[in-house]
């Protein structure tokens, strides 16, 4: 009796490790955290690149993610955070991926790896209508102090703090949302928000007595954020991607969204 229960104890334990093995396999086939998942992070208060319609997630970023999944074999679970968030969300590994207008930035990329950039963007500024600031270097003319809005963790906060706060030329608030920063402008508590153009156009649309200015504040590219050193998922995102562009499958998108958008202006 005993020989027979060393033995079961001895199968059992093989298999556990030859089942712990298989898993493990599939598990790190293309780096996710967990097999046939990509789990991603969006901040869906980003118009056109992530919101919410008819109780479902939708735009660019969104369509992005889904057509890297169909690349990678795998599906698509997407999670709605603070933007401030994402980031951490990704290093920590809580998700295997950010995908929400991810901008590069060297202070970034301490903190997360990135895959190549998959769009561009630019850093716009939203003023009112009869605002005095006209272009964008009327935000660094000593003396004047501007109050900037901004929304927390994103680039238009980094460029602003370091340009604008750090300088002692003006004040930057910061909010969780972007479209608080837009109802800040318009009950007049600041003087300006800079933030992405395709986000800045939806806002202005929907808020008379706003326009976004001609000049750029700056220009960046969009990328996926993925834990610091999975190469695996990297190396996989990266290969999606490159397909994807090659077969115009993102300029698609992007269109069918920023195109639509234009044409109803």
């Amino acid at each position: 009796m005993k020989k027979l229960s060393l033995l079961l104890v001895i199968v059992t334990a093989v298999v556990g490790i030859i089942t712990a093995c298989g898993t493990q396999g599939k598990k790190n086939r293309i780096g996710t955290a967990n097999a046939d998942v990509l789990v991603v992070a969006i901040s869906a208060d980003f118009p056109p690149y992530e919101y919410v319609e008819k109780n479902q997630y939708k735009g660019i970023d969104v369509e992005i993610a889904e057509a890297i999944g169909e690349k990678l074999g795998v599906e698509v679970q997407v999670k709605d955070m603070k933007f401030s968030t994402i980031l951490g969300a990704v290093a920590s590994g809580k998700v295997d991926v950010g995908i929400s207008g991810i901008s590069i930035t060297e202070l970034r990329k301490k903190q997360v790896d990135f895959s190549q950039a998959y769009t561009t963007t630019v850093q716009t500024i939203i003023v009112k209508e009869d605002s005095v600031i006209r272009e964008a270097s009327d935000l660094f003319r000593f003396g004047k102090y501007r109050r900037v809005g901004v929304q927390t963790g994103t680039t238009g906060d980094l460029y602003c703090t370091d340009d604008i706060e750090l300088e002692g030329l003006g004040r930057v608030e910061r909010y969780n949302e972007g479209e608080d920063a837009i109802k800040a402008l318009v009950a007049g508590k600041i003087d300006c928000v800079v933030i992405d153009q395709e986000p800045a156009r939806e806002f202005v649309k929907r808020n008379q007595g706003l326009k976004v200015l001609e000049t750029a504040y700056a220009e960046e590219e969009y990328s996926v954020a993925i834990k610091k050193g999975n190469k695996r998922l990297t190396k996989h995102i990266n290969q999606a991607l490159e397909q994807l562009k090659n077969e115009g499958t993102i300029q698609k998108i992007v269109d069918k969204y920023i195109n639509e958008s234009k044409e109803e202006d």
